[in-house]
């Protein structure tokens, strides 16, 4: 992982269980960092031990993502021509051994899109029944979710376990009005963190659980920031809208190296002292809460 965090959203730029929208631009959509070919390699080694966990869809939803792999594929060899090469129907990734294949019938578009990217990739649809819901997804690197249980259901029941997310909650209609305005030429993202016991990608494990993996020891070398960089963009064609999770792992150590390390400690301490028992106990870390505190201050 990185030496220095790319992404500090607990410096005080977002604040958490809120839904912080800011404008995307385009050329900006896709994040690709030195760690590109072990998150590759990652998703490949996961989608082999576990790939009913990792890949779903809906019945009538491959024209959308064939619109995502081909809105993706341009967009890479375009931003990023030193690392994608397009060949035909194929795009090579330097230094991956294989190319990715655009028109394979035998992989469902979704998840060759995935194989080209750090990032996971959700699809969400709209129907007179569900409203917006989760109609595909190629998700490698879950956040105390599991995709099988989010899997067709709708945005409320998607939220339903988030403090202040739930149906009939002020963020819940906000969120269901910004998916319906959301515009093809207008794209938006959001920042989120929460922390983790050890440096895993795939963490399917739900808050409490995972809350109950940290030991006694010095939380500076057992805990891990886990950042989520999440943008929504509108299908031009299909109407639905593609949701990308981006996660970059960084150790509590890590804000040593930071250049402004006491002040976004700082900001960091405030954010957790202002959590409420509901929110800690969505995040796994009540009973960290105040030792995490203490490692910070000591930072």
């Amino acid at each position: 992982m990185a030496t220095t965090p790319a992404h500090t959203p607990y410096d005080g730029s977002a604040q958490p269980f809120t839904i912080g929208l800011h404008q995307l631009d385009i050329k900006d959509w896709i994040e690709i960092d030195e760690n590109l070919l072990a998150y590759l390699a990652e998703k490949q080694r996961l989608f082999e031990l576990h790939a009913d966990r990792i890949f779903v869809e809906e019945d009538g939803t491959q024209a959308a993502q064939a619109e995502v792999l081909e809105l993706l594929a341009t967009h890479l060899v375009e931003h990023y021509p030193d690392l994608y090469a397009r060949s035909g129907n194929s795009i090579a990734i330097n230094g991956w051994p294989e190319p990715v294949e655009l028109n394979s019938g035998q992989t469902a578009p979704l998840l060759r899109a995935a194989k080209l990217v750090q990032e996971d990739l959700v699809l969400m649809r709209k129907d007179e029944v569900r409203g917006w819901h989760l109609a595909a997804a190629s998700l490698s690197f879950p956040s105390s979710w599991m995709l099988l249980e989010k899997f067709g259901r709708s945005m409320d029941d998607i939220h339903a376990p988030v403090p202040d997310f739930n149906a009939g909650t002020r963020n819940a209609g906000l969120i269901t009005r910004m998916f319906d305005n959301l515009r093809p030429d207008r794209s938006v993202y959001r920042m989120n963190w929460s922390l983790q016991p050890d440096g895993n990608l795939y963490h399917p494990l739900a808050s409490h659980q995972k809350g109950a993996l940290y030991t006694n020891d010095d939380l500076a070398t057992q805990c891990f920031i886990r950042v989520e960089r999440q943008t929504l963009r509108k299908l031009p064609v299909s109407g639905d809208i593609l949701f990308t999770i981006r996660i970059y792992l960084d150790p509590v150590n890590a804000l040593k190296k930071h250049p402004q390390c006491r002040a976004v400690a700082e900001a960091f301490c405030r954010q957790l002292e202002a959590l409420s028992p509901a929110q800690l106990n969505y995040k796994g870390i009540m009973t960290i809460r105040n030792r995490l505190i203490d490692t910070l201050n000591r930072l």
